[in-house]
């Protein structure tokens, strides 16, 4: 993707979210028993609702070993004491009344609690037949119902709500303390007091758990500072239905912004951003700037980890079976004419060639392109021959497979531009069912995680961009006024 520059001429050239874009968290996740975090711009894997919880964990943002663990659990030794000590309740002098009051609050939570890792054991099956989903598919269901609990009604440039960033920080504190207990054995040398060296095996935390949980926990961290630098702005935002712009500190936009590309396919009941009749001050501008560029960067990171950990899990075999037969009749005979015969390959020249008109027609195609990919590598993997033609067909072999991994080469890298394209394209065919097959509780923990801070970066580069439009547009209605 291409850097944003800070001037005010590139503010509109450099990261366009879409106007669907802008609307990816505008569902409450109370209205649907099945709920997908973003909207299709973004990611459509869909998730099954959850009730809204409230684990009473230590929200202190360093605490990630701090977090829940089988000590709590019932049959254990003292387990209200233990859980008590997970919840972070420390002995105080109470009166009578407040005492029975907050004794009234542990009980609750200890509920709640009990109610939300029994739903985490019980595979989301109430009814206790073992049908239910895996574990690593549970737990990623419950990161994403969380984040829609949570950012499902944030959909301005303002801190979150203290209960609800508290609720975000214990309960995301809870679902990851299971990346504690995921650890790998590894040789070290111990010397004994008598100097003798022994190797032994020790136990560490996964590679890819170690180096990538305590990223995306700095990410979130970033982000939430982000929301929580708006607390005095110079913009507001007008109600969705709101149709008068006379007033100071209300009305609406749409009338000015809705011929702009930017609010082509704008929804409604989103809150409108507004400025003053002069627009925006420098410093307001430089601070929106520079947050812009700083929830870019976060995306990106956000982004990579999660392609990072999709590439790491295993294909499904539900996946290979629609496989196509032939990677040609997947894409088409004038793409895979170009693709095979053209001496150096251009995607980018290829996508402009093409008439892909929408999101959904670029997620279509970018799932033609994934197919065909996988069916040329496994040809190169798969094909061979009997002993006796060998030696009879041993050119016209070595054609076969520079063929198929050729093709292969140049799918991956149309694929890899074409999503360069389109950032908010939602996941393609292959993302949903490597998630939905996947039995990686620690991989499952990492996607899920990475992708709904993906989608709040996107959602808050997308907000700052609204009032940038707003401000830009402001200053050239007063420019041509006075002129």
């Amino acid at each position: 993707m291409d850097s944003i520059s800070n001037s005010d001429e590139n503010s509109d050239m450099g990261y366009q979210p879409s106007a669907s874009s802008l609307d990816q968290t505008d569902q409450s996740p109370t209205e649907t028993t099945s709920y997908s975090i973003l909207s299709g711009e973004s990611f459509a894997y869909c998730r099954t609702s959850s009730v809204t919880s409230a684990f009473s964990e230590h929200t202190d943002d360093n605490s990630c070993s701090e977090t829940a663990s089988p000590n709590c659990w019932p049959g254990m030794k003292t387990p209200t004491r233990a859980a008590l000590s997970r919840l972070g309740m420390k002995p105080h002098r109470y009166t009578l009344d407040e005492k029975r009051q907050d004794e009234e609050t542990i009980d609750l939570e200890l509920e709640l609690m009990k109610e939300r890792f029994s739903k985490l054991l019980l595979g989301e099956d109430m009814s206790g037949s073992g049908k239910g989903v895996c574990t690593a598919v549970t737990i990623s269901n419950a990161i994403t119902n969380l984040y829609a609990s949570v950012f499902g009604q944030h959909q301005k440039l303002e801190p979150l709500r203290h209960d609800k960033k508290l609720m975000w920080r214990r309960e995301m504190n809870c679902l990851l303390s299971v990346c504690d207990y995921i650890v790998e054995f590894a040789p070290a040398l111990q010397t004994l007091k008598d100097g003798t060296t022994l190797e032994v095996m020790t136990s560490r935390p996964r590679s890819d758990i170690y180096i990538n949980l305590p990223a995306l926990r700095k990410l979130d961290t970033m982000l939430l500072d982000i929301l929580d630098s708006f607390k005095e702005t110079e913009f507001w935002y007008a109600d969705p239905g709101s149709t008068s712009g006379n007033s100071t500190r209300s009305g609406s936009f749409r009338r000015i912004i809705q011929p702009q590309p930017q609010r082509v396919d704008e929804k409604w009941w989103l809150p409108i951003p507004c400025v003053s009749s002069t627009g925006l001050s420098e410093k307001a501008k430089k601070h929106l700037l520079q947050k812009r560029d700083c929830a870019y960067q976060i995306h990106k990171a956000s982004l990579s980890i999660n392609n990072s950990i999709l590439a790491e899990m295993e294909i499904p075999e539900s996946y290979i079976e629609t496989l196509p037969k032939s990677g040609k009749a997947s894409v088409g005979d004038t793409i895979y004419r170009y693709m095979y015969t053209t001496e150096k390959f251009y995607p980018d020249c290829l996508l402009d060639s093409l008439d892909i008109g929408s999101e959904h027609e670029a997620l279509e195609f970018a799932d033609k392109v994934e197919a065909s990919m996988h069916t040329w590598r496994r040809k190169c993997v798969t094909h061979s021959k009997s002993s006796w033609d060998v030696v009879k067909d041993f050119v016209s072999e070595i054609d076969r497979n520079d063929k198929n991994n050729v093709l292969a080469a140049r799918a991956e890298t149309l694929l890899f531009c074409l999503k360069q394209r389109y950032p908010e394209l939602s996941q393609t065919t292959l993302d949903t069912s490597k998630i939905q097959y996947n039995k990686d509780v620690g991989q499952a923990i990492l996607e899920s995680y990475s992708r709904v801070l993906e989608g709040l970066a996107f959602n808050i580069v997308a907000w700052i961009e609204d009032v940038l439009f707003v401000h830009k547009t402001m200053r050239r209605n007063q420019q041509t006024s006075c002129g």
